[in-house]
């Protein structure tokens, strides 16, 4: 599993360093640059800034600090399952704090991080929309309103039953190929 997953992230590496040179190397599109390699890679990881540095005539550390100065870019992959739990103020006053400890506690990371197999990621979010829902975890594009603590544990085991059946089906279809 890691190495296909390291064989993946070296060829969509190697497809944004070729797009690197639709950019001209100038320390304005840094952002852009930045915003490219992550819609490729669906985060920032230290290959890819040392290789946009490079590519700009900057040093890596001063690609990491405008990196880190927007919240918009990711330095840790995120899962295959990532869960956003709503912490606007309707979601935070009917105890989305708890449901998103929850989530952490389950999965075995903080917020804002990615379990070790890449299955689950999990972060907060400002405000999904749906206070009237209150609170609310969004798991892959499916919304669950109303989430008690008692409900993470279903969802996470849901969705790893649903992942397990679908490797199962890809596998038998392979096969049978």
């Amino acid at each position: 599993m890691k190495e296909t997953t390291d064989a993946n992230e070296a060829a969509l590496l190697q497809d944004a360093r070729k797009r690197l040179e639709t950019f001209a190397k100038e320390r304005g599109n840094l952002i852009p640059i930045l915003q490219m390699v992550q819609e490729k890679l669906a985060y920032l990881p230290s290959p890819a800034l040392a290789m946009v540095a490079e590519y700009l005539g900057m040093t890596a550390s001063d690609v990491y600090g405008v990196a880190t100065f927007y919240n918009q870019f990711r330095f840790q992959p995120p899962g295959r399952n990532p869960i956003k739990v709503c912490l606007g103020t309707a979601c935070y006053v009917k105890g989305g704090d708890i449901i998103l400890e929850n989530f952490e506690r389950k999965l075995k990371i903080r917020e804002g991080d990615t379990t070790p197999d890449r299955e689950f990621s999990v972060e907060r979010v400002a405000c999904v929309g749906c206070c009237a829902l209150a609170p609310v975890a969004v798991a892959g594009e499916t919304l669950h309103g109303h989430m008690q603590p008692s409900k993470v544990e279903g969802l996470v085991l849901r969705i790893r039953m649903e992942t397990q059946k679908k490797e199962k089906e890809a596998d038998e279809k392979s096969n049978s190929d």
